[in-house]
């Protein structure tokens, strides 16, 4: 019998192994997701990213809200999220605030040729909710800090929902609700450790009432992590026939040769799986001057934290690309 000993713990040890290894998976990250679909194009790699995380179980995607009220930015983003097999995710729009394209590509503009091929319902951004009721109205209705809020744009929406009264949804106010509901804000802003960026600028008047009034911890990926990432030739260069991720990086990398800066896909990535395997962060506050230049103030205590370098940046470039290259 003592001989049978090292063989029943190898057993009793891959027993272990196998039920540890079928435990119950981490619960998907709760997210909505607020983009200025527009003026660039890693917003649309952005949503990629979010749609492949969520195809793998790790993000539960409640709504995506546009900032900009570019007409074809809710199409632009309904187009997406159809082709992801998500057509009821719920949508929003600002009621008022910057209306911006990117006038780089003159006549030949993606965020026309995108909802002109693939189906969407929603003619206009004009024809969208409004952005603060669905804000609302979803959050609501989710657990106690059971809410990440990705914004890849302008804080337009998220100033307005700050400053929101108590309604049919919630007898909160905008910012008691933010405060109940959301575990994090994680955006796509600043420049570190000062300058000027352009989610930031475009409506300072928001980003200033944000960054002073938030009441939930932030999370910021900085001017000067994308801009290091560029990601889209290796998608464009595959034989995916159909996919409006490629036919938009494919128009635009036309101007755009090297690649394109990756700022909104880091965003996306932190928000959903955090920071720690891939990026350092440094603690402090931004502030937001009227002007929407951003200052930086290193503090342990501090409310806010950006983005430092980790993990190699072409192991970081390829991992953001593979999940830009995702597809139904």
């Amino acid at each position: 019998m003592k001989k049978s000993y090292p063989l029943l713990i190898a057993c009793a040890l891959c027993v272990l192994f196998v039920f540890c290894s079928c435990g119950p998976k981490p619960r998907p990250v709760s997210v909505i997701f607020d983009t200025d679909m527009g003026p660039d194009y890693d917003d649309v790699g952005a949503l990629t990213v979010l749609h492949a995380l969520a195809d793998s179980g790790e993000a539960k995607i409640l709504a995506t809200v546009a900032s900009n009220m570019y007409a074809n930015a809710v199409p632009c983003i309904e187009a997406l999220n159809v082709y992801f097999k998500r057509p009821d995710i719920p949508l929003g729009a600002p009621r008022k605030g910057p209306d911006i394209i990117d006038r780089r590509f003159g006549d030949n503009y993606w965020a026309e040729a995108l909802p002109a091929r693939y189906p969407h319902k929603v003619k206009s951004s004009a024809d969208a909710p409004d952005a603060v009721q669905v804000y609302r109205r979803i959050l609501s209705s989710q657990p106690d800090t059971g809410v990440i809020i990705i914004t890849t744009g302008f804080f337009t929406n998220l100033a307005a929902l700050l400053q929101s009264p108590p309604d049919r949804f919630s007898d909160l106010d905008g910012k008691a609700l933010v405060k109940k509901k959301v575990r994090r804000l994680v955006s796509m802003a600043g420049s570190f450790p000062q300058g000027r960026e352009f989610n930031v600028f475009v409506d300072s008047v928001a980003s200033v009432a944000v960054f002073n009034e938030w009441p939930t911890p932030v999370l910021l990926s900085g001017f000067q992590t994308g801009e290091a990432i560029l990601t889209g030739l290796r998608l464009v260069a595959t034989d995916v026939r159909n996919n409006p991720v490629r036919d938009v990086f494919d128009m635009c990398l036309k101007v755009d040769v090297n690649g394109r800066c990756s700022w909104d896909q880091t965003a996306v990535l932190v928000g959903v799986r955090g920071p720690q395997k891939y990026f350092g962060t440094v603690k402090g506050r931004m502030t937001v001057l009227p002007n929407g230049n951003n200052t930086w103030q290193d503090d342990p205590n501090g409310p806010h934290e950006y983005l430092v370098w980790k993990m190699p940046q072409e192991q970081l470039t390829r991992l953001i690309e593979d999940l830009m290259m995702h597809h139904h």
